[in-house]
């Protein structure tokens, strides 16, 4: 299970150590945390739905998924404040390396024409986020339980300061970013 810590640790480690030519190794970047987001519209009709997408976002990350709800109401969504609108889990520690192992060696597989994540996603300050388009590519969903097709926002943070030192680390860690 410690498979990408271990990798972290004993390749990725050295290898940003002498690319970046760091002087201690606390510069070197590291991954804070991995948050995993889904919004639904369709939830302010049928409060059932967060409770299914809760279920299957627990189940792709392993830790208990969050209600996230409307900050402003929105007239023209028909959106009131304070109505759950969508679900989020926070991954730290060893839970975060084994989904960011699940998410690039199984998941990412599995997506139809497949040619690499987009390189763009970086914030300008050393974060990554990317999109997917369905949750059925984790293994852990089971296709006739599913009853609606939605996408989800992956955010790694990390302690990088630019936008090259968390590209390297996370191509490093095998993230297969697009040509």
């Amino acid at each position: 299970m410690a498979r990408m810590k271990d990798i972290y640790m004993n390749e990725v480690a050295p290898a940003l150590m002498t690319k970046f030519a760091y002087k201690s190794s606390m510069q070197i970047p590291r991954f804070d945390k991995i948050v995993i987001n889904v919004g639904a519209g369709d939830a302010k009709d049928n409060s059932k739905v967060i409770d299914k997408i809760i279920e299957e976002i627990s189940l792709i990350s392993g830790q208990k998924a969050v209600p996230t709800y409307a900050r402003k109401s929105v007239a023209n969504f028909k959106l009131r404040e304070g109505v759950k609108i969508g679900a989020k889990v926070t991954l730290r520690g060893e839970r975060m390396y084994e989904f960011m192992d699940r998410l690039f060696t199984f998941a990412l597989p599995r997506v139809r024409d497949f040619k690499g994540i987009n390189p763009n996603g970086f914030d300008g300050r050393g974060n990554y986020s990317m999109g997917l388009k369905e949750q059925l590519i984790f293994p852990e969903i089971e296709y006739d339980k599913v009853d609606k097709i939605r996408g989800m926002d992956i955010t790694f943070v990390t302690t990088a300061t630019t936008d090259e030192e968390a590209k390297e680390l996370l191509t490093l860690m095998g993230a297969p970013f697009a040509k």
